[in-house]
Order: C-alpha cells, then sequence, then structure tokens
C-alpha cells in the first residue's frame, strides 16, 4: 500500500559524523522546533541555518537562533519580497499575504530592519537574497537588483556571509557579485547551476549548497556540477519544507532528511559517506563562522 503522500517520511539511518542543514526555514514546517531540533538531532544532524525571506520571518529566525543553540540565522529580504514591497505585487513572496504598495522607501524601511538584525551576533549570514527570473517578471528586476546590492553591502559591512537565492539568473547574479565584490563568505543556496558554472564559483571561493534536487531523477546536470565542484566547498541543506529528496519527493521535507541528500552526495563523488558528512561540517562551520 502506497504511503500518504502527505505523510511525513521516516527517519533515515543516523549519520555516524554530525553535519548541519545549511538552509532551512522551520517556521514553515509543522510541529515545533524543540520537535524538529530533535529529530534532525537523532540522526546526527546537530546543527540548522534558519533564513529569513521577509522582516518578520527574518525576526523570527533571530529570536529563534537566540534561543536555541543549535539555530543559526540568516536574515533577508527573499528576490521576489523586493518587487512586492516596492509594486504591491501579490504573487510575490510573503507569507503575510499582499500589501498595498510601498514603493522605494518602503524597501529602504525594510532594509534598515534588515541592517539592524545582520549586527546581532547570533545572526550568521545576510540571506536569502539574489535574483529570481522564475517567479517574477521583467517589471521586478529592478528592484530585485537594487535589494541584491544593498544586501552585499549588509553582508560586507558586518562580516557575515552572504546567502544567494538564485533561480534562472546565474549571469546577472554573477555580474552583480563581480561589480559590487563579494563577501569573503558567499553561499549559493539550493544550487541550480551546471557544472561550467560550479567551476566560475569554484574560482571565486563560492560554496555551493546543494539540496534534496539533487537526487531527482532529472537533475543530472546538478550531479555533474557537484562533481566538479571542490570538495571544501560544498554544504548540504534542505530549504524544508521544500525540495523533499527522492524517494520522498512531493512529501513533506525536514532537517532530519540531510542523510538522504548527502548519502546521494557521497555517491555522486564516490567517497564514503563519512568523509562527506565530515567535509560538510568543516565547510557549513567555515561559511557561516560558528
Amino acid at each position: 500500500m502506497p504511503a500518504d503522500k502527505n505523510a511525513a517520511p521516516p527517519l533515515p539511518e543516523p549519520l555516524r559524523v554530525p553535519v548541519a542543514d545549511s538552509h532551512t526555514h522551520l517556521d514553515m514546517q509543522s510541529g515545533t522546533v524543540e520537535e524538529a531540533l530533535a529529530r534532525a538531532a537523532a540522526v546526527g544532524v546537530t546543527t540548522v541555518v534558519q533564513v529569513g525571506c521577509d522582516t518578520a520571518g527574518s525576526r523570527w529566525a533571530a529570536e529563534t537562533a537566540a534561543a536555541h543553540a543549535p539555530v543559526h540565522a540568516t536574515v533577508a529580504l527573499h528576490p521576489n519580497e523586493a518587487p512586492r514591497i516596492v509594486h504591491g505585487d501579490p504573487d510575490g513572496w510573503s507569507r503575510q499575504g499582499a500589501r498595498p504598495a510601498g514603493g522605494e522607501a518602503a524597501l529602504d524601511e525594510a532594509l534598515a530592519e534588515i541592517d539592524a538584525l545582520a549586527a546581532l551576533p547570533h545572526v550568521k549570514g545576510v540571506g536569502e537574497t539574489g535574483l529570481d527570473y522564475f517567479r517574477t517578471g521583467p517589471e521586478g528586476k529592478a528592484a530585485q537588483e537594487r535589494s541584491f546590492r544593498a544586501h552585499i553591502e549588509i553582508a560586507k559591512r558586518h562580516g557575515k556571509a552572504l546567502v544567494i537565492h538564485d533561480r534562472e539568473a546565474h549571469e546577472d547574479v554573477l555580474r552583480v557579485l563581480k561589480e559590487e565584490g563579494a563577501p569573503e563568505r558567499t553561499v549559493f543556496h539550493c544550487y541550480s547551476g551546471d557544472a561550467a558554472m560550479a567551476q566560475l564559483c569554484a574560482e571565486q571561493g563560492y560554496f555551493m549548497s546543494f539540496a534534496g534536487n539533487v537526487t531527482f531523477k532529472n537533475a543530472q546536470p546538478l550531479r555533474d556540477a557537484l562533481a566538479v565542484a571542490p570538495l571544501e566547498l560544498v554544504l548540504v541543506e534542505t530549504d524544508a519544507p521544500f525540495l523533499t529528496p527522492a524517494p520522498y519527493r512531493g512529501r513533506p521535507n525536514a532537517p532530519y532528511l540531510i542523510p538522504v541528500t548527502l548519502r546521494a552526495m557521497a555517491e555522486v563523488r564516490g567517497i564514503d559517506e563519512d568523509a562527506m558528512a565530515a567535509a560538510i561540517s568543516s565547510n557549513t562551520a567555515r561559511a557561516f563562522d560558528y
């Protein structure tokens, strides 16, 4: 009898070497933070990076990191949030629903709040920021790019990692990073480029974080990128509740499923899971300076 497509997948076999989930959204998952952290720890996922996507979510991320030692926070306006703020775009990113357009001043106000949060010691990164041409059309590009450039400046000024959301915008993301000068530690969350782009990222020392979609049948370009990315620049993430790895695709994702993705990554690299986990653990601590 097939499993309920809405049911949480079972706990995988625990990892022997503890690792971190470099990008998750606990505030979008069912259950409590404590429950999520306990399930993750039970399988060797002992650290999570909670990522903010708007001002409310960024405040929540910072508060949650302050209250829970295994949690580190990043704060930002998601790329689709910027045009929503400026234009009142109802299709932009928001868990709060659309609100009236606020114009450039409203974006400045939101960025100022992100800037203040980024100064907190338990906030380890600025993101997810970047460009998203999948969900936002040409009319939103200017607001996205202005927001992206502002986040780069905030990350550099506070000495925090920059966490990039890049969806169907590879060339422009790389261009803006070059023009602004990337922070010392830059992470491509849910890496979505090909092997050629992975080589470009490697040349700049950018971290590449792979999510559950690296396990999907149609994701050979991602596996090719993982195969050529320097091991010292590779991270793993859930992006939960999204991108649940195979064979659980379509069911709810959570940090405790990191071992499924990590084992698939180790297979792609041709190394054992302990070596993969040890590298990822070290890389994530270095990327987020914890």
